[in-house]
């Protein structure tokens, strides 16, 4: 869960920067401080073809030893064509290049003693993730903008497959957002020169036509001010097709029509000039795209109207990328279920509505006098966190199920067998619980349930009913077995900590 949660914020870190340089840098320490590396290291392609060192990090001597030197292309050309390939990776084992030590391409040079076991890294290993640019029709390769390189993993093994995904992943983030700083440089210095001289506005409007009509963005221009204000009165082919509306359509609209209703503050905080914004803007099927949406004032001529130039750019599938990793920080990855954090997370949030809302919450609890046994024959017995003798206790119910022998499953059927007994009964959950009630992942065999406005005879059918359905037989091959589940229940209130709720369930449940 932590790696998944840096490399999000390294990757979220790489759109906040303001110029090209700033991007750059970002990228060489995202790589440090995201992905578990000591050493990073940025070789960006030059108008030549040439590539020079733009950024570094991770070692001042280093930084100041290589960074705006230049390797030739031919030299970059062969280290990406040896080696190993690790997905879009390539990896050059120490055993083998040797053969690059007296080439022209920059580096900073480390020794080290023979590898103890076979994955350990050693100081003369090289990876490299090259970033290219994608085509917007079928994201295939395109050009190579540049190779990150990387050294010294925290771990001191050559990284396991699921950290080279990730290394891939933040590869394909930097490329976007390094040719996006190079697409705003060029349309801010474009903008630049059409403010300094409006004369030259006048005199090239057939070029701002075409730059504005052939732009690989969204472009649209719309009034400032008056009653008409944000009215778009011009949009390029770009932005219709992302809209799936006609030039002749989109003049009827501003851009308030169209946002979606959750993003129309992020809209009007949005300033005039120079403000920028991500937000989702209606297609005409009903559907949003993610937008990233940046805005520039324009003259029609000296002390004439005033305009607004606003530039559109399909971010659909960064967003997209950015919730899967948000996704897979907060939910446990067998089931698919919320895990520990985001369960307290959740906790905290009810916590906070039910103050707010004022409902009949349980009073506190914690040492012995508050705790009360419940236990009714016939059925299976369960623990309740509150004050002895309500019986009226309503509130936010959390109940605890702990898988008996089930390190046993495991021990006779192997992990495998184990992980499907526990997506079987995450399922089984998951269909008994109510609309807008939580079943969370807690640890190996925990799993918890989180129920607004149950009392203690709620609580006690509810778990009841759950724990049957977790005792009915689960199929491990050609053989049937029954899990049984302790189950502790206690109400979580607002000045009570989500851990100590949590904790008292828990006991019970062991």
């Amino acid at each position: 869960m932590d790696r998944s949660y840096n490399l999000q914020t390294a990757v979220q870190g790489l759109h906040l920067a303001r110029s090209l340089a700033d991007t750059l840098q970002m990228v060489a320490d995202g790589v440090v401080t995201g992905l578990g590396y000591e050493l990073a290291c940025v070789n960006l392609v030059r108008p030549d073809g040439d590539l020079v060192v733009a950024s570094f990090a991770g070692s001042s001597a280093a930084e100041a030893q290589i960074t705006g030197r230049t390797g030739s292309r031919a030299s970059w050309d062969r280290r990406l064509g040896m080696g190993e390939r690790w997905g879009d990776l390539v990896f050059i084992p120490h055993t083998e290049g040797w053969v690059l030590d007296d080439d022209d391409v920059p580096q900073w040079y480390t020794d080290g003693p023979a590898p103890r076991f076979e994955d350990e890294w050693h100081p003369s290993d090289r990876l490299f993730a090259p970033m290219h640019t994608r085509s917007a029709s079928d994201a295939s390769y395109g050009e190579l903008l540049g190779v990150i390189s990387v050294d010294r993993p925290l771990t001191r093994r050559r990284p396991r497959p699921d950290e080279r995904r990730d290394l891939e992943e933040y590869a394909f983030q930097a490329a976007v957002a390094i040719s996006n700083a190079r697409l705003r440089a060029n349309m801010q210095r474009a903008l630049v020169r059409l403010e300094r001289d409006q004369q030259a506005l006048r005199a090239s409007e057939e070029s701002f036509r075409q730059a504005f009509e052939y732009a690989p963005n969204g472009m649209a221009i719309a009034e400032m001010g008056g009653d008409g204000h944000g009215r778009m009165l011009r949009t390029n082919d770009t932005l219709c097709r992302m809209l799936g509306r006609p030039a002749s359509v989109m003049r009827r609209y501003s851009f308030s029509d169209l946002v979606h209703p959750e993003d129309i503050g992020t809209l009007l905080r949005t300033g005039t000039d120079g403000g920028r914004a991500e937000l989702r803007l209606a297609r005409r099927d009903g559907t949003y795209v993610w937008v990233s949406m940046r805005n520039s004032v324009v003259a029609d001529a000296d002390d004439g109207p005033r305009f607004l130039l606003t530039h559109i750019e399909d971010i659909e599938e960064r967003k997209h990328r950015e919730f899967a990793l948000a996704h897979r920080a907060s939910h446990d990855a067998l089931t698919g279920l919320p895990n520990s954090a985001e369960l307290q997370f959740r906790i905290d949030a009810r916590l906070c509505a039910l103050q707010e809302h004022g409902p009949d919450a349980a009073a506190e609890g914690g040492d012995d006098p508050y705790l009360r046994h419940t236990d009714q024959a016939a059925s299976p017995h369960t623990h309740v966190w509150a004050p002895v003798g309500d019986n009226n206790t309503h509130g936010l119910a959390v109940m605890f199920f702990a898988l008996r022998d089930f390190k046993a499953i495991n021990t006779l059927f192997g992990h495998d067998a184990g992980d499907g007994v526990l997506v079987e009964v995450a399922r089984r959950l998951s269909q008994a619980i109510r609309d807008g009630d939580t079943i969370a992942r807690y640890g190996g065999d925990e799993f918890v349930v989180l129920a607004d406005d149950f009392g203690p005879a709620d609580a006690h059918t509810a778990a009841v009913r759950m724990q049957s359905r977790i005792h009915l037989p689960i199929f491990v091959g050609d053989q049937a077995v029954r899990m049984h589940a302790g189950v502790g229940i206690a109400w979580a209130q607002c000045g009570t900590a989500s851990g100590d709720t949590l904790r008292a369930a828990r006991r019970f449940a062991s």
